[in-house]
């Protein structure tokens, strides 16, 4: 009994899972196509948060009007047409009977002035004559279609009718046995001719809203502009202290927590900063005891050690150089020629093939020291190691691309990520007699990181490394 229990309960399970594995069939079936289709309308959808919150107003906008608009056309304008329509078809019926009823023209003569000052209606009586052939109705023609209506419904005669040659009358000819009947009428007795103004009252409300809603949302956007300026102000190295959490309150929320997250970067900068400043004011205390002491001394092996000393310093000055950073610097011009003669100089001292060559305005908005350094440190590594250096710099399109082609010995592909790290020396790249910190390329990384830019390393067309130095300017 127990083995009978336990078989249904798997068979049972087993029909489950397949039902529900069915089940999420058939639901990923029926929402892939509405996945497709929505993919296809994101698009087109503009990606800005202003254009965004346009459409989220006017979309609903659009669409409740035009709900209201079809109900009126349907209901209103096409009920009180009707009812106009009914009208004037029924005094030209009874007109009609009359023409019947005293077919002399003496009858006649009164029949017109009557229909004329007792039903604003302008007739005459003509000979039996074809009816003109139909002419073009208009697009949207529902006074055509339902005065025809009702004078077929109500008159039940061949009739001709025109709504199109003069846009305040309406021409309507009768056909009757001895004579064709020919109407002018008003257009407003026929026809709800004031909808117009409906429209125009829809439209014009419908601008002047859309008019204060784009008031509002350009003043609830500026200060997520704001907030986004200031965060790629100080990513480019730029403070911006004028900037003040405004907007709404998720807005101030954000804007204040970027300012806190600043606050605390800054703050942890300056304290690193502190601190190896101390730890360097108090080695440099001990190296230039220990420079005292060897320039008072006079043995000659004391030279090895002086060399040393004057290593250790050049180290400290590096780590420092490293930590700090130049973070405490402000932006300013830098004369991108001056720098380029400034290295040409230094290629001279080394007698070292230098070609530098400037494309666009020579004047770009960075830390002048900062991005000073890290342009040297690039060209000192490639005079340190090659034989000839070429540098192509090219500002515009708000964007600075610099260049550094050597003919030296290069670094290998899966060593290029690893020479950024600090104190890292490749000994097959790079001569380890050569005095060096290591923290050349980890500093010029880090400045042009925090302007916003990055270095990259490739290889050179000339035969050994290639460093791209690419900054917004």
């Amino acid at each position: 009994m127990n083995d009978m229990q336990d078989e249904e309960r798997r068979d049972w399970q087993q029909g489950w899972r397949g039902f529900r594995a069915k089940a999420m069939q058939t639901y990923v079936a029926a929402r892939t196509p509405w996945r497709r289709f929505w993919r296809q309308v994101s698009r087109y959808m503009p990606k800005r948060l202003y254009a965004r919150s346009l459409i989220i107003v006017i979309a609903p906008m659009i669409l409740l009007q035009s709900v209201i608009a079809f109900v009126f056309m349907e209901r209103h304008w096409q009920t009180v047409t009707q009812r106009l329509s009914q009208a004037v078809t029924r005094d030209i019926a009874a007109i009609i009977e009359l023409i019947e009823q005293f077919p002399d023209e003496e009858a006649h003569a009164d029949i017109i002035r009557i229909a004329q000052d007792k039903m604003a209606l302008k007739i005459s009586i003509e000979p039996p004559d074809p009816l003109p052939p139909p002419g073009p109705k208009p697009f949207f023609s529902i006074l055509d279609q339902t005065l025809g209506e009702e004078i077929t419904r109500q008159i039940n005669l061949p009739f001709w009718l025109d709504t199109v040659g003069d846009s305040n009358i309406v021409e309507i000819r009768i056909r009757m046995e001895e004579s064709v009947l020919r109407i002018f009428a008003r257009r407003s007795q026929a026809y709800a001719s004031n909808t117009h103004i409906f429209l125009l009252w829809m439209v014009g409300t419908s601008l002047v809203l859309l008019s204060i809603a784009v008031a509002f949302l350009r003043n609830q956007i500026r200060p997520i502009l704001q907030l986004a300026e200031a965060a790629e102000s100080f990513g480019k190295g730029r403070p911006n202290p004028n900037f003040k959490p405004r907007g709404a309150e998720e807005v101030r929320r954000a804007g204040t927590a970027f300012v806190k997250m600043r606050e605390r970067i800054e703050r942890q900068i300056e304290q690193r900063t502190a601190m190896l400043t101390g730890v360097s004011h108090d080695l440099r205390t001990i190296l230039t005891r220990f420079k005292l002491q060897l320039a008072l001394s006079t043995d000659e092996d004391i030279k090895a050690l002086d060399q040393d000393v004057e290593d250790m310093r050049s180290m400290l000055e590096g780590y420092l150089a490293f930590a700090k950073g130049e973070a405490s610097e402000d932006p300013g011009h830098l004369d991108l020629q001056a720098l380029l003669d400034k290295l040409r100089e230094e290629a001279r001292l080394r007698d070292t093939g230098f070609e530098a060559k400037l494309t666009g305005d020579p004047e770009i908005l960075v830390r002048p020291n900062a991005f000073s350094r890290l342009v040297s440190n690039v060209v000192g590594n490639a005079f340190r190691y090659a034989d000839n250096v070429w540098l192509e710099a090219w500002h515009g399109r708000g964007s600075l691309i610099i260049t550094v082609e050597d003919d030296g010995p290069g670094i290998p592909q899966d060593s290029r990520e690893d020479v950024f790290k600090p104190f890292v020396r490749l000994d097959a790249a790079r001569n380890q007699d050569e005095s060096g910190t290591g923290l050349g390329l980890s500093i010029a990384r880090d400045i042009a990181r925090s302007h916003g830019g990055d270095v990259i390393l490739d290889d050179s067309r000339k035969g050994g490394l290639r460093v791209v130095i690419r900054v917004p300017a």
